[in-house]
């Protein structure tokens, strides 16, 4: 089936010997928040659109979970010290930088990877002041997957200085995402919309969650039947990009809805667009039509999904990818050939790929009984080196107790 990874409690004791080992003392404290799967509304939450995730266990044997635990203790120096292990990476990081003052707030750094948690720190709200602390981060989430890996980070920061320091009783789950949002827009200077950071805090088991980027207002959608799986696929190839491919595609996005006359592409109808096509160069042209027709695509998906309606869901995910792949050309040839496969299996409904594109993983909806027959085409049809992860939606952030 797919593959095989450690529960939580292992992943978390694996942690705390890594921390024994590096500081010498015991860990105290953990924050625990998993990967997430956007089934669809991809690109449209920086749009004011909507979008439709969840967090995802496995399920398997047992629910095993893609998860990113920090695990750590208070020190009586001003010092944070933080070590990262991924279970897909060859090795361990380590970084340490100093309490912020008002004098001297944190600024972005070196290593990358670090900027995640230093945002996190900068922002916190938490009943007692900040104290210096040892931590060890350990993560089974692929990076650069498209399963939001970052937001992982940052939700189990927030959640484990939440035990550092006391849970502020009126910090909201809304404004828990807000701040690790900002963190990320500010630190490692991603533009991320807030869907990731959302679902961080308020994904729930058994259910996805339908997200109006705008209102922030959200609506949870039942996803009980066992009948029915999730399987993501990691192409495992992730292409060598400039690092402009995101932010100009969000620039293009608020130029073009600034020039129809919009506050966003979340008030643009496809009548408008043709309006305004000869106002648009050709690349804006298609990246809005891909906006404008994904969130009506996202609308529709939830409601097909809490009609049971699974065919209809399959539909509207297919061209989602079609939609990623021609107008906003995010995708790219692996991806294309993972969804082509699993489209001729008998028993699944639709296929994508979910995250920001370009390398990453697919999402499959299909029925239960035929992931095997999926997995066993993806296989001898892929030309790459997939890894598959069988989910159902699992529960955001939270604490776990050592003792």
């Amino acid at each position: 089936m797919g593959e095989q990874i450690i529960c939580v409690n292992e992943l978390v004791k694996l942690a705390c010997e890594k921390f024994e080992r590096k500081f010498g003392g015991v860990a105290r404290f953990c924050g625990c928040a998993p990967g997430r799967v956007n089934l669809i509304g991809e690109h449209t939450d920086y749009n004011d659109g909507f979008v439709f995730p969840m967090f995802s266990f496995m399920c398997m044997s047992q629910a095993l979970p893609l998860v990113t635990v920090m695990v750590g203790c208070p020190t009586n120096s001003s010092r944070y010290r933080v070590l990262t292990h991924s279970d897909h990476a060859d090795h361990s990081m380590f970084a340490e930088f100093d309490l912020p003052s008002l004098e001297s707030p944190l600024k972005p750094g070196i290593p990358a990877w670090a900027n995640y948690v230093k945002g996190v720190v900068a922002y916190f709200k938490g009943q007692n002041p900040l104290c210096g602390f040892d931590a060890v981060v350990s993560s089974l989430v692929p990076v650069g997957g498209g399963l939001s890996s970052s937001a992982a980070l940052e939700a189990a920061t927030y959640t484990f200085l939440e035990a550092l320091c006391g849970a502020l009783p009126t910090v909201s789950l809304r404004d828990k995402a807000l701040i690790c949002q900002k963190a990320e827009h500010d630190y490692p200077g991603m533009p991320c919309g807030i869907m990731d950071q959302f679902i961080a805090f308020m994904g729930k088991k058994d259910h996805a969650l339908l997200i109006d980027c705008r209102s922030l207002e959200s609506r949870l959608v039942p996803f009980k039947n066992p009948e029915v799986a999730i399987l993501i696929t990691n192409s495992n190839v992730r292409h060598l990009l400039t690092g402009s491919e995101y932010p100009t595609r969000r620039r293009n996005c608020e130029e073009a809805a600034k020039i129809m006359g919009k506050k966003s592409l979340r008030d643009v109808t496809l009548d408008n667009l043709e309006d305004f096509r000869n106002n648009l160069t050709e690349e804006m042209y298609h990246q809005v039509c891909h906006v404008v027709t994904e969130m009506h695509r996202t609308k529709q998906s939830a409601e097909a999904l809490e009609d049971g309606d699974y065919q209809m869901f399959g539909k509207w995910m297919f061209e989602s990818h079609e939609s990623l792949r021609k107008d906003y050309k995010v995708s790219c040839p692996e991806l294309d050939e993972l969804v082509k496969i699993v489209a001729n299996v008998d028993g699944v409904y639709g296929s994508r790929m979910t995250g920001g594109g370009f390398g990453g993983c697919t999402v499959t909806l299909l029925k239960t009984l035929v992931v095997q027959k999926a997995i066993n085409e993806i296989k001898s049809k892929y030309h790459g080196h997939p890894t598959f992860y069988v989910c159902r939606p699992g529960d955001g952030a939270q604490l776990i107790n050592l003792e």
